[in-house]
């Protein structure tokens, strides 16, 4: 079978739609205005969220990733405006990854040797128990759900081999009871953001594949799985909460909503029907799924399912390059008693994780039937759709009520995947490797991207306190941050 691992060169890391340029739009003969802040005082910047604050790229977290953090770039740009420093926890290396005690718990970085990410063969330095004196203004913690960021101890060395502390945190703590929120606020911030509060809540669901539960109903975060889904009204509390705090004396800031999963290449890269069979093949895995075809199952007397069932769950191959992968499905009638797994063939409402390209050439969704852990339904991604969507309401009503700058990411990154972004002399879409936009992991931003954020809060700030960072000419230029880190960057 053929490989289809990944089908790149390393030319198309270059390989973007040239567009015209979304620089200053004045004309070189017109002066631009002179930069004021509005009613933002932007003397003390604190950034509170999760990876992408932390600037989180190509699966890990290392120096120059961090010093293109979205937050790092807002910091240059508000320095010309009476902004201060700017401290950001930075790792030890461009490795990434990280150790506790001596042994590796988080891999490095990954990197593309040319036909796709590969895991950057290096050892990092990073250790997790040398912990830095803080507080930091960058407060990104990379896996962070809402709820964390209130809680109590997430940042206690001695919590993270059992996973009751984060290990971003453990190492910026200034102690091992305190919690994020507390870190920032201490600091007592003129001006904020907040970002991917929320994100996490959904996507360990489906990174999962669905492997997880929607807890909407059920109030106490402290018995949720890491999988799961959090429920609203905890979202909700937590959002209002961390707000209040921040702007308790006069702070003002901007906060960017939750985008959808079907929109970053992690969920969109391996398609449903990838499979390139030759006619023996094909024959032989009919014949292995004959009760799928043309046994019991498709028995027009057997009436313990419905006939759109039935047909949903034929499965069949033939001589092409496009046969459809075969998955477990738990929203089927359950016919196990019958000794007929609930497998059916995708269909291209289907979603799969990015991991499992480099297991389809082994077998995996043609032999072997996927387990639900590969694949994301309708169904589940409807379960996160819901959330998100009740998420960035609450969002976008805190937004309101205390009258901070909203980021509309959600349609940034949908905008991006259909019809691409127009930035610096690029079109950036959201196609792994080639799109420009999103990193190796097919989750979290390249530079380019976090650049592409920066200016979207740039614009939101100005909108809503009066300032002018856009038209006087100081949005972060996309063209200087680069899409790929070399693997010699280390």
């Amino acid at each position: 079978m053929k490989n289809i691992k990944y089908i790149w060169l390393l030319a198309v890391l270059l390989g973007f739609t040239a567009c015209e340029s979304d620089d200053d739009s004045s004309s070189a003969n017109e002066p631009l205005p002179a930069l004021t802040a509005g009613s933002a005082d932007f003397s003390n910047y604190v950034a509170v969220g999760a990876s992408f604050t932390a600037g989180f790229t190509d699966n890990a977290l290392f120096i120059a990733s961090q010093e293109n953090s979205f937050p790092n770039i807002l910091s240059q740009k508000f320095a010309n405006i009476g902004g201060g420093a700017f401290t950001q926890p930075l790792m030890n290396d461009n490795v990434g990854g990280l150790l506790f005690g001596g042994n590796l718990i988080q891999a490095p970085r990954l990197y593309f040797d040319g036909s796709g990410p590969a895991v950057l063969p290096a050892t990092p330095t990073t250790e997790v128990t040398n912990v830095l004196v803080g507080p930091f203004n960058n407060m990104g913690v990379p896996g962070a759900k809402s709820f964390h960021f209130v809680a109590n101890g997430y940042g206690n060395p001695a919590g993270v081999p059992v996973g009751a502390a984060n290990p971003y945190f453990a190492r910026m703590a200034t102690s091992a009871s305190t919690s994020v929120l507390a870190d920032a606020a201490m600091q007592n911030p003129s001006f904020f953001t907040l970002s991917e509060i929320g994100g996490n809540d959904v996507l360990g669901y489906a990174l999962s594949g669905g492997i997880g539960v929607d807890q909407t109903g059920n109030f106490d975060p402290t018995t949720y799985g890491s999988n799961d889904i959090t429920d609203p009204i905890v979202f909700a509390n937590v959002v209002d909460g961390m707000v209040a705090t921040l702007t308790a004396n006069g702070a003002k800031g901007a906060i960017a909503n939750v985008p959808y999963i079907t929109d970053l290449s992690h969920f969109t890269t391996v398609p449903y029907n990838p499979v390139p069979l030759d006619a023996a093949t094909a024959g032989a895995l009919n014949q292995g799924y004959a009760a799928y075809n043309g046994g019991l199952l498709q028995a027009e007397s057997f009436s313990l399912i419905t006939a759109s069932e039935r047909e949903a769950r034929t499965i069949t191959f033939s001589q092409s390059s496009n046969n459809a992968l075969v998955i477990e499905d738990e929203n089927l009638t359950d016919l196990s008693g019958l000794g007929l797994p609930n497998y059916r063939q995708a269909t291209a409402d289907d979603l799969f994780v990015l991991p499992l390209s480099s297991l389809i050439p082994q077998g995996y969704g043609t032999q072997i039937p996927l387990e639900d852990k590969w694949a994301i339904t309708p169904e589940e991604q409807l379960t996160i759709k819901t959330a998100v969507d009740s998420y960035n309401q609450t969002i976008a009503n805190v937004a309101s009520t205390y009258n901070l700058a909203l980021v509309d990411l959600n349609s940034v990154l949908s905008n991006a995947s259909l019809n691409g972004v127009p930035a610096g002399s690029y079109t950036l879409t959201t196609d792994l490797v080639t799109g420009g936009l999103i990193s190796l992991d097919g989750v979290h931003l390249t530079a380019k991207g976090y650049a592409v954020m920066a200016n979207e809060f740039l614009a939101a700030i100005d909108a809503t306190y009066g300032s002018n960072f856009i038209e006087a000419g100081f949005k972060a230029d996309v063209d200087n941050y680069g899409i790929a880190y070399s693997p010699l960057l280390q």
